[in-house]
């Protein structure tokens, strides 16, 4: 028997119209930001503000990503590629992650360098362009704060516009510390705290994105609660072949055996399952497949029925 259900419960897409225009202004705002750190931390030979234009460089990554999802969300499938491309942002956040661990490396390594043979920071330039930074980046999550509640990605991208604003402050310390005392190796300590933050950050975005680029379920997703989720239901003896992955860095899929042994639950429980997916733990594509025996699966699933939500 094949019963197939096609209700989409649990999709969840609330991203409203105008988080476009949100992250096409905060990122122009970090891009001319980037653009004047660059060009004035070569002037001014500040370490620094190069360190702090490259953290700025690969937070506009994330959220041309973030602003890609929202756009690669709206396309509709092919015959191919059924799932549109939404593993797409999983590859570039990949890609992201190993440019930013290369560049936080020259960075520590130029820093390191300095120390040995110091060089005249103008601390003016840099104390203004970091207020600036602190200033761009200081607004860019008043305009992105907007929506961080409706979505994980407006949030995540908030949470970068704060901690942007942050080493632009520790870059702003390290201009007053250079004007005040002299001390040139300022510069480069502040550099290194920065390559610091930029690992920690760029770390743990390589590990994650290559975890979903392998197909691991979600590291905010328990695989095993959610077994023993499914497994509670009612007329459940058993779960069976699970498996939970990232479509993309935003949406998760699930697909499951269910054993009912007293004959198909009806679509009212399948879509009852999608739901239960998506609202404890964020799983917006379910897919089940009901067996009447735990030995249907092993015996060419003769007696089995699917559901598909």
């Amino acid at each position: 028997m094949h019963d197939h259900s096609h209700a989409h419960h649990g999709h969840h897409h609330p991203a409203p119209e105008n988080f476009g225009r949100a992250f096409a202004l905060v990122t122009a705002l970090n891009v001319a930001l980037i653009a004047g750190q660059v060009v004035y931390g070569l002037i001014a030979h500040s370490l620094a503000l190069l360190a702090d234009a490259g953290h700025n460089f690969g937070d506009v990554v994330g959220l041309l990503l973030a602003w890609g999802a929202f756009a690669v969300a709206r396309w509709k499938p092919s015959d191919y590629f059924t799932y549109q491309l939404r593993s797409a942002s999983i590859l570039a956040a990949v890609a992201n992650g190993v440019l930013l661990l290369v560049a936080t490396v020259w960075i520590a390594w130029e820093a390191l360098h300095r120390f040995a043979q110091p060089q005249q920071v103008a601390s003016g330039t840099v104390i203004v362009l970091a207020v600036l930074g602190v200033a761009v980046n200081g607004l860019s999550a008043v305009i992105l704060s907007r929506g961080r509640k409706a979505d994980l990605n407006m949030h995540g991208a908030w949470l970068h516009m704060v901690a942007d604003a942050g080493v632009s402050v520790a870059v702003v310390a390290a201009g007053l510390g250079i004007w005040w005392t002299g001390w040139q190796w300022l510069d480069p300590a502040v550099s290194l705290a920065i390559s610091a933050v930029i690992l920690v950050g760029t770390w743990g975005l390589l590990r994650d994105s290559l975890r979903l680029a392998l197909g691991a379920a979600p590291r905010d997703i328990d695989p095993v609660r959610v077994q023993a989720a499914l497994a509670a239901l009612p007329g459940v003896a058993a779960v069976h072949d699970l498996h939970i992955w990232a479509m993309s860095t935003t949406e998760t899929a699930l697909t499951c055996h269910l054993v009912t042994p007293a004959g198909h639950p009806g679509d009212g429980f399948l879509r009852a399952v999608a739901q239960a997916m998506q609202r404890d733990f964020g799983i917006g594509h379910t897919t089940v497949q009901v067996e009447f025996s735990a030995a249907a699966h092993l015996a060419g699933r003769d007696e089995a029925g699917c559901g598909k939500v």
